[in-house]
């Protein structure tokens, strides 16, 4: 009597819980679908689990699940039935009649508390329509646990919500456990980033996220995006059923999604690798080649090419020092293979930099030895020609000029022969004095710059003379004119940024598009100012402010091992609290940015949304 009395017991909350899947509104179950009439767009329903919900001293092996719907059902996402904590190899599953029967190879822990979780796992078999999910507690010993932590897992340069990442609780708290081991209790994220990690212990954490693209469970950081919490936590809230971080709501219910409380905020991040090593090579031309590196700040004492005096070789690394172009500034014909000698410090199999001296071999491939021997006729006037393009578009010219980049590096210039002029409305022609500067980032981009502001229109002319300048192939330019005005787009529309608050520290402030992908206008700022973002087509923009800690231009990612973050980014919202906002034709707006406003605050849990500005 007294075990039959025992097993209603356990059976109660799931009744309590289906009860109010069935009558309340903001559930994803609510009732069986009827036969025939409309289409059926209600998800499946929990009507029974095995063992009961909460059982204790459930067997080690040979561990069977059983969970049972209210009609049939098919696994969408097998990755998405989770066990928590993780064991090495996943789950395993059967479809039987309405049931879904989990199990497991291997043998589970003594006197654990378990967390099977199938949030976007299951769908019904006849339409599709997505089961929100359910979690089935049980322990192998003779207690559950009952804390929680929850929160979201975002990308740290668009901010988003980052479905499917993986947040990891581990008792071992030094820096490699998440190297080397499998965590102490995990889960993974819903479409809105939102987790909440259930059933744990009142204990010490250290607290990881990560994409877990190997599938193991275990960092991996040559592949995986990582986030991390910056100190130990430890749980402060015990599960009661009336909680909302543990409802499983139709995740298209934005309003409930969005109600539960996050108290964690993961940053995803891309980690720079750390080893150090040549991983690529290629001979890309007749005097060209380059190399990259696995990481970044590569640190080369010397580098030589077989049979070729150093004094000819041209060299430039990219920003982060990863990758480094060579040129030969020779336009004699060049052999066909390169031998060049790299005296560079590579980790070695230790982990610790060494000096090492590495011959990359650089062979031409048959493109290139075929292009050599072109009969005249085949030859294009690109072939023998110094080639350049000038970049000069109307809706940007006033922040970037005019960019002349050519395609190899220039030994011979004529910057002193060009002329800039511009022709006003009544068609009398005038010359411009310019400045001239050499890109600090790339030795083959200029950029010319009218010493007085563009006027509106007035059209400009830039005249690049025939044969001043040669490059490293002993070729000369052709002749080129430029002309650009400012745009005449009368639909076009304006926003101007008043930026205050800055007090020290450097900004990048970014337009971009609605997807936070697309970058169209950038400033870089080190005081209050006032930015123009002039000449914008109708549609969404959103603006993202970075706080630029090295004052090096870029979005910089963290370093876990460093424990140190990726750079704050923050998006502007409107006072409606919206970040996405839409710009309508001949729409001029200001907007007052305080920078200590909004970097006071740590991104919150809210969905992508829209505003409309007047």
């Amino acid at each position: 009597m007294k075990k039959r009395i025992e097993k209603y017991m356990l059976a109660l909350p799931i009744a309590l819980a289906l009860g109010a899947m069935m009558f309340s509104p903001s559930c994803a179950n609510t009732t069986t679908p009827p036969t025939g009439g409309p289409k059926d767009t209600i998800p499946p329903l929990v009507v029974k689990v095995e063992p009961l919900q909460s059982s204790l001293n459930v067997p080690r092996k040979g561990t069977k699940l059983k969970v049972t719907f209210n009609e049939y059902v098919v696994v969408k996402e097998s990755k998405n039935i989770y066990l928590s904590p993780p064991l090495e190899k996943k789950p395993t599953y059967k479809i039987r009649e309405k049931s879904l029967v989990v199990s497991f190879e291997g043998e589970l822990d003594s006197a654990k508390t378990y967390v099977l979780d199938l949030t976007g796992a299951i769908a019904d078999n006849n339409e599709g329509n997505p089961f929100p999910g359910y979690s089935l507690v049980f322990s192998t010993g003779d207690r559950v646990d009952s804390m929680l932590i929850s929160g979201t897992v975002r990308n740290s340069q668009t901010l988003a919500p980052v479905e499917g990442a993986t947040v990891m609780l581990y008792k071992d708290h030094s820096d490699s456990a998440i190297f080397k081991h499998r965590p102490d209790a995990a889960c993974k994220t819903d479409v809105w980033g939102y987790f909440c990690l259930r059933n744990i212990q009142d204990t010490l954490y250290r607290m990881y996220a990560i994409m877990d693209n190997g599938g193991n469970n275990i960092y991996d950081p040559d592949n995986d995006e990582v986030a991390f919490i910056d100190s130990l936590i430890q749980p402060s809230l015990k599960i009661r059923d009336s909680l909302p971080q543990l409802m499983k709501y139709d995740l298209e219910d934005t309003v409930n999604c969005l109600a539960r409380p996050a108290e964690q905020n993961l940053l995803l991040f891309k980690e720079k690798p750390s080893k150090q090593m040549i991983v690529n090579k290629e001979r890309v031309g007749e005097r060209t080649a380059y190399i990259t590196f696995m990481a970044p700040n590569a640190r080369i004492d010397s580098l030589w090419i077989k049979g070729i005096p150093r004094r000819k070789l041209i060299t430039q690394f990219n920003f982060e020092k990863d990758s480094l172009e060579i040129w030969v500034n020779d336009p004699k014909p060049q052999m066909d293979t390169f031998f060049l000698n790299v005296d560079y410090w590579k980790t070695d199999s230790t982990g610790v930099l060494v000096k090492t001296l590495e011959t990359v071999k650089l062979t031409k491939d048959k493109k290139l030895i075929a292009a050599a021997k072109k009969p005249k006729k085949e030859i294009k006037k690109e072939d023998t020609t110094c080639v350049f393009t000038v970049d000069a578009k109307p809706e940007f010219i006033e922040q970037n000029g005019f960019v002349i980049e050519f395609k190899y590096p220039i030994v011979k210039d004529g910057w002193d022969s060009l002329r800039l002029k511009s022709i006003n409305p009544k068609q009398q022609e005038s010359s411009c004095r310019y400045t001239l500067a050499q890109d600090s980032l790339n030795l083959r981009k200029y950029i010319i710059r009218p010493r007085d502001k563009f006027q509106e229109g007035y059209e400009y002319i830039l005249k690049i003379p025939h044969r001043k300048f040669m490059d490293i192939n002993g070729f000369y330019n052709d002749s080129l004119d430029v002309k650009v005005s400012l745009p005449k787009d009368e639909n076009a529309s304006s926003m101007t940024l008043k930026i205050d608050g800055i007090t020290t520290g450097t900004y990048i402030v970014d337009l971009m598009d609605e997807k936070i992908a697309k970058v169209h206008r950038s400033y870089t700022i080190e005081k209050n100012s006032t930015l123009l973002f002039p000449y914008l087509k109708a549609g969404k923009y959103c603006i993202r402010i970075t706080e630029d800690a090295n004052k090096n231009g870029l979005l910089d990612t963290g370093s876990l091992l460093e424990r140190r973050q990726a750079e704050k980014v923050r998006l502007y919202k409107l006072q409606n609290g919206e970040s996405i906002f839409e710009l309508k034709e001949k729409t001029d707006i200001e907007q007052d940015v305080n920078i200590q406003t909004l970097f006071s605050d740590a991104p919150k849990h809210s969905a992508d949304s829209t505003a409309v500005l007047p």
